[in-house]
Order: C-alpha cells, then structure tokens, then sequence
C-alpha cells in the first residue's frame, strides 16, 4: 500500500478504519457534510486513520488531524458553521468530558496560571497580528453596521465604546486588558481623556509603551486581582475588551470587586465578551491547548450573578454577528501575509492559525457563541441610561 512522505498508510481503509469511516460519514451527513463530497465544506480526507481518530478524541482529533495535514476542506468556515448548526460539537468524548471537569474543580486563571495565556497567545509575535489586525491593532469584535472593512470596522467599535461610556475630555480610564493599546489610544486622541491600561502579555505592553503618545497613556504589566488593592485609584470610566474570556467563572467575582473599588460612584463600566447562549459549559481541548489556555466563555446567567449587589446592568447589546465578518477579514489578511510569515512560523503554526479563525467564524455565524457589550453602572444612572449604536 503506498503511503505519504510522513510514512501515513494511504489508500483503501481495513475493515476497523472502513467501520469507523462509514460512523463518521453518518454522524456528518446529519449537517449536509460528505466526505469526500464535492462541495466547499466537504471534507476531503488524506490519510485512512482520520475517522477512527476524529471518533475517539473528538475536538483534538479533528483538529490536530487538520494540523497534521490528514484532511482538507476548501470552506473550513463553511464546515464548521454546518458542524455548528448541527449540534455536532456537543456530542462529547473522555477528553471533553475530563477537560471540563477539570475546569469545575480547578481554578484554572488563578494568579499563577493567568500568565499562560499571555506566554501562548498574545505573545507568539507582534509581526503576525499587525499583518493580520487593524492599523490600531485592535484583537477583538469590529462593529460593521455602517461599514464594510476591517478598519472602519475597528474605528466603528471603538468610537461606539466611547460613546457608550459618555467619555468626556479629563476624564480618567481604566482598560482591564488592554491589548496593544488601541482604545486607550483611540479614547486619548478623540476624546481627550487620560488611561491606565493593564495586560498580562509583555509583548503587548512593550508595544503600547512603544506606540503611547503623551503623558496621558499608562501600559502596567499586571494582572487585575493585584490592581489598586486599596482602592485608593479611581477611574471616572472603565472598559474591558475582549479580555472576560481568560477570567474564568471562579473569578468572576474578584474581576467585579476590582472594578468596582476602582471607579467612582456615578462612573460607568462596559464589558465586551464573547459568550455562550447557555449555562452548561464544555472545555474545548484543541482551544485550550493550541489557542487560549485556561479559557472558559460566561453565560449572561453567570455574568448576572456575578455582578449582584456591585453593579446594575444598565444595558445588553448583543452584535455577535458581526464576529463572522471581523475573523473572516482577519483570515484574509492573515493568508495575504503569510508568504512573509511562513519562513518564522511553519506550515502547522499556518493550519492550525487558519483552522482558529474559521471555526471561530463558522460558530458565531451559527449563532452558538455571541459577542456582547454590557454597561454597568455602580448604583443606576438617574433618570436611566441611554443605549448608543
């Protein structure tokens, strides 16, 4: 049997490999997905062990057989929006099953672990996001109501932030996970107020430090729990972007609590997150091991809970949607510098980057994960809030 220039057997499966081929055609066939199939989100297999390994490890088995080079497909997004739209992704293994509860019983963003993000992701290299981000380097949602590219996308998002927050010229503003810096710089330049922003990633400080403009700007290379402990710094405004993803449901609470010793009585907070649209949780272990270690997305139940008796929910507004549109722009780029990147990073940094981005496209145009803003005020804005879009 002749086999590829890894050594992987090629060809017809055995009768084990034909068994589990013909479950997992079954298990597709319920999203409109052939394998082998001639439309773009079919999935084309490459080496005979793929089936059996999807099966037994499920999320990790179909993602790193895709890094590995097992199988392909020419509409990744398309793919996984149907895997999606289908409720396969639930259908759980042992791994999903330990990850999760591992993820119950542990705090696993802890002040320790809470670095490892930060290691793992945001620091992997300043050259692939600025190809693949806005100019102002902004990683998260754009708001593409009135707009149709990255940028204005980017500008959009951050102006509505602002505008949400009712950002006045001497206002101060604390950004919870700041990034690369671009709403603290966007809020300066537009706005007219100062910023303390805070990261775990030392590649994102050093780059905001680098691209701060005037005294106005400060990047703390600090993790929220050890911010203003006695509480004596007070913000007039506070934005977290994009930033709750990697806090996880055991801290909720201690993000709150800082918060709220850090603004002043009639300030405003907005939170951006990603979501899930139920309560039960499930730990994807290909994303926490290649992606976002230690991750873990809130149900607005848990948020609701955890903001209980420190702030009041002023405001909910959900453009999840608009997620579909942010990573498939971010892929675009993403592919247009890769010739460039390829030499540093390697074709299975390359399958596994793309792989991330549009699975993350294919589920939040499915609409099983959303993206929402949330403005809370400490004790309720007199007279209530007026919602911006």
């Amino acid at each position: 049997m002749p086999s590829d220039t890894n050594g992987h057997q090629r060809g017809m499966p055995n009768r084990k490999g034909s068994a589990a081929l013909e479950t997992l055609s079954r298990l597709f066939c319920r999203a409109g997905i052939q394998i082998n199939g001639g439309s773009p989100w079919d999935i084309q297999i490459h080496d005979e062990r793929t089936a059996a390994r999807v099966l037994a490890q499920g999320s990790m088995g179909l993602g790193e057989s895709y890094m590995d080079g097992w199988w392909d497909c020419a509409s990744l997004d398309g793919f996984f929006e149907r895997i999606f739209r289908a409720n396969l992704a639930e259908r759980a293994t042992a791994k999903d099953i330990l990850q999760t509860l591992r993820a119950r019983l542990f705090n696993l963003q802890d002040r320790f672990r809470s670095w490892q993000v930060g290691k793992v992701h945001y620091d992997v290299g300043n050259d692939l996001f600025s190809a693949m981000l806005d100019s102002r380097m902004t990683y998260s949602c754009g708001y593409w109501k009135d707009v149709d590219n990255l940028e204005d996308a980017q500008t959009a998002k951050l102006d509505l932030v602002c505008r949400k927050l009712g950002l006045k010229s001497g206002m101060r503003l604390l950004d919870i996970g700041c990034g690369w810096g671009s709403l603290m710089k966007f809020a300066a330049e537009k706005y007219g107020v100062s910023c303390v922003g805070l990261t775990i990633s030392a590649e994102q400080a050093e780059f905001a430090r680098l691209n701060a403009t005037g005294p106005s700007l400060e990047i703390r290379l600090a993790d929220y729990r050890s911010f203003n402990m006695d509480g004596r710094e007070k913000f007039d405004r506070i934005a977290s972007i994009g930033m709750f993803e990697h806090v996880g449901h055991k801290n909720y609470v201690s993000l709150f609590e800082t918060a709220r010793r850090s603004i002043v009585d009639d300030g405003l907070f907005l939170l951006h997150t990603i979501g899930r649209k139920r309560r039960r949780n499930v730990i994807d272990p290909w994303f926490d091991r290649y992606i976002f270690p230690n991750g873990e997305l809130p149900s607005l139940g848990e948020i609701s809970n955890s903001v209980d008796t420190r702030f009041v929910i002023e405001d909910v507004h959900n453009f999840g949607a608009d997620y579909d549109q942010t990573l498939l722009a971010w892929h675009k780029r993403f592919e247009a510098a890769w010739p460039t990147l390829a030499s540093r990073y390697g074709d299975r940094f390359y399958r596994m980057w793309r792989y991330y981005l549009l699975c993350m496209a294919g589920c939040f145009r499915a609409r099983q994960i959303q993206l929402w803003q949330i403005v809370l005020s400490p004790s309720g804005v007199s007279g209530g809030y007026q919602r911006h879009t």
